[in-house]
């Protein structure tokens, strides 16, 4: 079992800039990647950005160059830096972490993030 709890949303302006932040507990040494994903009201969850156990990142191509995915080992912590000067109000979502540990995929409950002027 894993637990992931996410912290880190608001509302911001359009321009501004937020870090996502997503704790993990639990069978922590068994995930091997972990992820954010997003979901709009009345849109499907899409992925934003993993990372692997390894390091290699991935990213949508709506967020490419926007935001960096990013992790503490010692803290047991997954980032999203969201960019300054580069939120747009189509960034508006329930952002939520995951993780993948085997087979399985771990949620948290997701935080808000709301871009908006």
């Amino acid at each position: 079992q894993v637990q992931l709890v996410e912290s880190g949303g608001g509302l911001v302006q359009p321009g501004g800039s937020l870090r996502l932040s997503c704790v993990a507990s639990g069978n922590i040494f068994s995930i091997w990647a972990m992820g954010w994903y997003r979901q709009a009201p009345g849109k499907q969850r899409e992925l934003v950005a993993t990372l692997t156990r390894s390091g290699i990142a991935n990213y949508a191509n709506s967020v490419l160059g926007r935001f960096t995915i990013s992790r503490d080992n010692v803290k047991n912590t997954l980032y999203l830096q969201m960019n300054m000067n580069i939120l747009k109000p189509e960034d508006t979502a329930v952002y939520y972490c995951n993780a993948i540990v085997d087979s399985q995929t771990y949620w948290g409950q997701g935080t808000q993030v709301t871009v908006s002027s």
